[in-house]
């Protein structure tokens, strides 16, 4: 019966995770290594840090998550002394750092106070490299927003994500639709059935500086178009007030019209390339971090 207990639970969660974090560093041993670290906010608008390790085993890169540090606030001095805290816990050397990587952020890679200047003050062999796939991205967002018609689409996407997945009635409908959807093209033969196929999945959210998960939304929409314009329709119908029943029905006419298909398909298309892109390039990271080992 203790089992079964929410802190029971948790204790056996913090278990795992001390075991994994311990067995990574004494994988890594005395060995040169990487880290990269980006900082966000989680749901209840806390400051965090994500810490990844890169190292070499054997002649390839190991790349690991190996935890989410709080942080009181995202000042290059605080993420150093997160740093250093993780280091001083999981016995780390910043002697043994060979390789930093960031992303474009003042508070990361300023020259005077950035968190990279910090580092490579104590270790000057820590060699920062910008994430080329962040760039890539970054890159993509502000040629995107500068043209009305495909910043406009995207508005659009994410506000038809705000209203079919904001609520959790019209998220159990879409369920129900797109099983509907997918049970009827089995029994047609029109789809593949399978292990790990036609899994149940939702409408996916996108963020600004990854552009990645504008690809990610734009697939999930395709898969799910005709579900959500059902969803809309009901909405529109039955929405609980008059706000929402409009914006379903100004949503509607605009999926459905051909500029938005053809931007869709357009888009989904040069971000399908560019997420190929993207990973070849996370793949000339992993030779930077590679080649900066060896040395």
């Amino acid at each position: 019966m203790k089992l079964t207990s929410p802190d029971i639970h948790k204790d056996i969660s913090c278990a795992i995770s001390t075991e994994i974090i311990n067995a990574i560093i004494m994988d890594i041993g005395d060995s040169l290594f990487a880290i990269l670290v980006d900082e966000s906010c989680d749901m209840s608008s806390n400051e965090q840090m994500a810490i990844v390790l890169h190292y070499m085993d054997k002649g390839q890169v190991i790349e690991h998550f190996v935890g989410i540090v709080h942080v009181t606030d995202t000042k290059s001095s605080s993420l150093k002394l997160a740093v250093d805290d993780f280091f001083s816990r999981h016995g780390l050397s910043i002697s043994r750092l060979r390789g930093q990587g960031y992303d474009g952020a003042s508070n990361m890679i300023g020259e005077f106070s950035g968190l990279k200047t910090l580092i490579l003050n104590e270790n000057d062999s820590a060699f920062y490299v910008h994430c080329f796939a962040h760039q890539l991205q970054l890159a993509l967002v502000v040629v995107a927003k500068k043209h009305s018609e495909i910043a406009g689409l995207f508005t659009m996407v994410s506000n038809v994500v705000n209203v079919v997945g904001a609520f959790a009635k019209c998220r159990d409908m879409l369920r129900e639709k797109h099983a509907d959807a997918i049970f009827e093209a089995l029994n047609n033969n029109e789809l593949l059935n399978g292990q790990a196929l036609n899994q149940e999945t939702n409408l996916k959210q996108s963020s600004d500086t990854r552009w990645s998960s504008h690809y990610n939304c734009l697939i999930s929409l395709e898969n799910m178009f005709p579900s959500v314009i059902d969803v809309l329709k009901i909405v529109r119908t039955d929405g609980s007030d008059y706000e929402q029943k409009f914006e379903a029905k100004v949503l509607l006419t605009f999926m459905q019209s051909f500029s938005f298909i053809f931007g869709l398909h357009l888009m989904k298309r040069i971000l399908g390339i560019t997420n190929d892109l993207s990973q070849a390039l996370q793949k000339k990271d992993q030779d930077i971090v590679k080649e900066d080992c060896k040395v």
